[in-house]
């Protein structure tokens, strides 16, 4: 795709200052649909389990929902990134938010029909909304540098913190709202959802130009033609191999984690007396804490390096495990940090394991590789999803927790065995 409505290509190939102007205006235009894009995930992810333990009457489906979303996710994830490498990023993108509103759409209406088949078909359309939220991070690193690319993705990331904290603490409001219109209070969030996500894809549909991808893909194609005979590529393809590799298995673990004990917190909270509004504000401090560190967690990437803080998300993620396992479950403060920690250790794998494949990667098939490595990404966090519900039936949260820990103990070896290679 050939960029025809603000300048020629050849125009931010031979400018420097231009192309970086392009850079900060893509961040700002992704960073505004971030902050769209965090309220419509946080405001389902903090009800799902629960309209999910209403609607079928038991705890051991209630993780469904979280899975649903996350394979919806999958799906999404490797269309997006298709759509994305053939069309740029704006159409890619705009296409997965607005396709997420349609779905958080159809919850509220399973919802008032009560009809579980249209909620789980709805759940797997809603994914899209976030495989869109997700991939957006990739956008900001299409014109940035290497010293500049985590950086890059946690100005993205930051940005969602606004809408992902908001969204959690509109719920009880929402509930309201919905009950003055006749539909079920654990259905509101997802109004606010279908709005969000249809404003996120809009921003970028109108917004992305020219597109940041297609401008790299010829900026590639400019320095190969300037470097034809330059034998280097066979060892970079191999340090390629290593750093998707590991780049994955980082995002993968943190995935499974985050996703497993964040998805049955609700329920686990609801069992001990706690309120939807408490609920709310647990879940606020977590999608916080997933987001609102990125700033920091960029230049630590960039300055400190990608090995030593993917060590740190495994860390973070022990810490989070053992705490949620062993605090009393009615203090409200102890659940706090334990889900802030449980955020932060995610935030920093993400930052770290992005970084790691977006070092790996040429524009050429940047958006469809991507696409595939959140593929993994969110099966992995379907995957937990789906079986959280089932761990805290048959065992504890407790157990959930310490399963989680364990687990996230794997990222110490991987990113070890890494950078000896």
């Amino acid at each position: 795709m050939v960029v025809k409505d603000q300048g020629s290509i050849e125009s931010y190939i031979a400018s420097p200052e231009k192309l970086k102007n392009l850079y900060r205006r893509v961040l700002v235009v992704v960073s505004l649909s971030q902050i769209f894009g965090g309220a419509g995930l946080a405001a389902g992810i903090t009800v799902g389990a629960l309209l999910a333990q209403q609607m079928l009457g038991t705890d051991a489906y209630a993780g469904v929902p979280s899975a649903l979303f996350t394979l919806g996710s999958a799906g999404a994830a490797f269309i997006v990134g298709k759509l994305s490498q053939r069309y740029g990023r704006r159409t890619g993108l705009a296409t997965g938010f607005i396709v997420g509103g349609i779905g958080a759409v159809g919850v509220v209406l399973a919802a008032i029909m009560n009809s579980v088949i249209v909620l789980f078909a709805s759940l797997l359309i809603y994914g899209a909304g976030t495989a869109a939220n997700l991939q957006a991070r990739y956008a900001g690193t299409d014109l940035a540098n290497d010293k500049q690319r985590a950086t890059a993705i946690s100005t993205t990331m930051l940005m969602t913190t606004f809408g992902a904290v908001l969204g959690p603490n509109l719920v009880e409001m929402m509930g309201r709202v919905a009950l003055s219109i006749g539909v079920p209070a654990l259905a509101g969030p997802f109004l606010l959802s279908a709005v969000a996500f249809i404003v996120a894809g809009l921003v970028l549909f109108i917004m992305l130009r020219p597109d940041p991808l297609e401008i790299a893909k010829a900026i590639e194609a400019h320095q190969q033609k300037m470097n034809k005979d330059n034998k280097a590529p066979s060892l970079h393809t191999a340090g390629n191999k290593r750093g998707l590799a590991v780049g994955a298995t980082v995002m993968v673990l943190t995935q499974i984690v985050m996703v497993a004990i964040m998805t049955m917190t609700p329920v686990h909270m609801k069992h001990h007396g706690h309120g939807i509004s408490e609920v709310g504000i647990v879940i606020g401090f977590h999608v916080g804490a997933m987001y609102l560190p990125s700033l920091v967690t960029g230049i630590l990437v960039d300055k400190v390096g990608r090995t030593a803080m993917s060590i740190a998300a495994g860390v973070t993620l022990l810490l989070a495990g053992l705490l949620a396992a062993f605090a009393p479950s009615d203090s409200m403060v102890l659940l706090i940090v334990a889900l802030s920690l449980l955020g932060l250790g995610w935030n920093f794998g993400l930052i770290s394991g992005t970084a790691q494949i977006v070092d790996a990667t040429e524009p050429s098939t940047r958006a469809k590789t991507q696409g595939k490595m959140d593929v993994l990404v969110a099966l992995a966090g379907a995957s937990g999803g789906a079986l959280s519900g089932m761990v805290v039936a048959n065992a504890s949260y407790a157990a959930l927790s310490l399963a989680g820990e364990l687990l996230s103990l794997l990222l110490i070896p991987v990113v070890i065995w890494s950078k000896r290679a």
